[in-house]
Formats: C-alpha cells, structure tokens, sequence
C-alpha cells in the first residue's frame, strides 16, 4: 500500500469498464445494454461470475418506469447458482460503498458493482423533480437544470464565476473527452449553444442520454493477484446536506469538504480529479470544497459529466474513470467524488492510490 491504511481491509479497484454513452439506445433493453460491460471487467481479472463473493449495482426505477426493474439486469450478471446480492436507488458510486463496506466486514474478498440508466425514454428534469421535498417545492414542478441555474446565479451574484468562465469549463471538459472513445460529447467544436434557463446555456448543462458501468473491487493480495497496479482505496467518505434548498448556502458544499476532510484527501496532493460536475457551475463549487486550485491536478480528464451523463452511472464512472489512470501509471494519487440530488445535496468522496513503481 501506498500509505498506512485507515481501515481493517486494504480494497482497491482492480477493473474498470463502461459501455458507449449514447443518446438514445432504444433497440436496447438494460440487460442488453449491461452484458457487455460486465463481460468485459470479469474479462480484465480472468474471474467468472460464480467467483465474485459479492455483487451490487445501483439504478432507479424512476427512470425504467416500473418496479424492481433492477431485478431484470441480475439476467446480465447470471443469478443461478444463488449470488450474494444486493441493489441501491442511487449512482453505482453508493453501490460501491456499500460493497466496500461487505469486504471491510471479511464477508467477502472480491466484489462486482455495476450501475446503468436509460435516460432517453422520458424528460429527465422532469423525473427529478420527484426527488424534491414533497410538501413545499416538488409541487412547484422545478426541475433540475432551472434549480442549477439557480445556483450558478447565485456564483454569479456572489463573485466566484461568470458566464464566460462557466462557458471554458464546458469547453474544456469536452475537448478532454476527444480523447476518451465512450464520450457521447466530444470535441471543442461543440457549440456552448443558447440559453436553456438562464445563466445556463447548452453548453453548461449535460447531455441526456443511455448508458452503464461496472468495476470489480478486490481485497488485499487478491487485488494484486487480479491487477498489475490496483488502485487502493485509501479513504472514502460520503456526507448529506438539508433537504430543502432554502436551507443551504448554494455556492458551497460542506457536505463535500467533509467527506473530503475524513477520506484524508488533504493529506497529501492530488494529480487526478474526476469530478461529477453535471453542470459547469458545480464544478466551480467542488473545486472551492476540495481545493483544487493547484497546477497540475488534472481535473476531469476524461471529460467528466459534461461530456457523458448516463444518470445512475456517471458517479461511478467518475470512480472507474481515477482508478484506470492509475492501472495506466497516469496518476498516483487521485480524487473521486459523486454526487446525487439538487444542486450537490448528497457528496461521495474517494481517494485512490497506485503503489509506487
């Protein structure tokens, strides 16, 4: 390990894959458009199925538009013989904690997380207003990009940004992501476009759109025995803000300095941030939680949210996305985070770290 480990179980990510994030993948059901993912990271360890101690994935059925509908995708994973099995209504990135937690417990020694989303079907800013507090402000329908605008105002208002600056992470995230082939937005030729509620325009905003992503975690000498370099993780935390919008100073996010402060990403410096930015104002906030204002952290990389949103899986896309820099020797110690609920609510924070050469 890279440092003296905080926890009982040294874990890394010892395989990452994803499938290409689409518009729309209407010929696809989620089971069709998972096997292949989960064919893939079993391929990278050489394990099977049956081999993996525990699995979890994570979804919502708000999006698939019917009850349980995870159930269908254990199809893809193969439920028989029985599976240690379990599911989450968030981003694969809380799958993944909840999967540590089953290896730090001894219960299991490898573990595989997976996490899809099929956004096309329906409107998604309309499906999260469902997530809103039910008594006073899911009834006023807002939906997710004009309570992002919001916040971006309120940046705005504040000092710390403006539309032009908004406008350069938008185009910089995108020019990243040419160089990552699953990206459904890629290229600096991508138009920041008109207004969608202001101060957001297009280009501020993520793309809607399909897709999944797995990783296998593996504990201890397992890990080493499935990847040439795992990418260890070395701290983990994840914080809630107040529910209601009102209550919370929007151009913050305490909730991701905290996380942050207990998964020890301040104790040493940081090459690498994936961040789940879905909108260009919030990458302005999580930089100010997680103070990435140094030169030479390469933030977003793989060109982040902006450039490929699949709901339920872009958090644990931002996990995988750190860990393969480290697999590749590009990074030796990174930043993770993920992110659920309006304007930064929930805040998952992970730090990865390759052993040296």
């Amino acid at each position: 390990m890279p440092t003296t480990s905080r926890y009982a179980r040294d874990v890394a990510v010892v395989a990452f894959a994803q499938s290409d994030h689409r518009r729309r993948s209407d010929e696809l059901s989620e089971v069709e458009m998972v096997m292949p993912v989960l064919h893939q990271v079993l391929e990278q360890t050489g394990l099977k199925a049956g081999e993996i101690g525990f699995t979890c994935s994570g979804s919502s059925d708000y999006l698939a538009g019917r009850a349980f509908s995870f159930t269908m995708t254990l199809d893809g994973v193969g439920a028989w013989p029985p599976i240690s099995e379990s599911h989450v209504e968030m981003d694969g990135a809380w799958a993944l904690y909840e999967a540590w937690v089953k290896i730090q417990t001894g219960e299991a020694d490898t573990a595989l997380v997976y996490s899809y989303g099929k956004s096309s079907p329906g409107s998604v800013r309309d499906v999260l207003t469902r997530q809103l507090d039910p008594y006073y402000l899911a009834p006023l329908w807002p939906d997710s990009v004009a309570l992002a605008a919001l916040q971006a105002q309120a940046l705005i208002d504040a000092g710390e940004t403006d539309e032009a600056a908004l406008a350069a992470i938008g185009a910089r995230s995108r020019t990243a992501a040419g160089a990552n082939p699953h990206a459904q937005l890629r290229g600096a030729a991508v138009a920041q476009g008109d207004y969608q509620v202001r101060p957001l325009r297009t280009g501020d905003c993520p793309p809607i759109g399909d897709g999944a992503a797995a990783v296998v975690l593996a504990a201890g000498d397992t890990a080493r025995r499935l990847c040439a370099r795992p990418a260890w993780i070395t701290g983990i935390d994840h914080r809630i803000e107040a529910h209601g919008l009102g209550l919370r100073d929007l151009t913050d996010s305490p909730s991701t300095r905290i996380a942050a402060e207990h998964a020890g990403v301040f104790d040493a410096p940081v090459d690498t941030a994936e961040l789940h930015a879905p909108f260009s104002s919030q990458e302005v906030v999580l930089r100010k939680a997680l103070r990435l204002d140094a030169d030479g952290v390469a933030v977003n990389p793989s060109g982040g949210a902006l450039a490929a949103n699949p709901m339920m899986a872009a958090g644990l896309i931002r996990i995988g996305e750190a860990a393969a820099r480290i697999h590749r020797g590009e990074s030796d110690r990174a930043v993770a985070h993920a992110t659920s609920g309006p304007c930064l609510q929930q805040n998952l924070v992970a730090v990865l770290e390759g052993e040296p050469a």
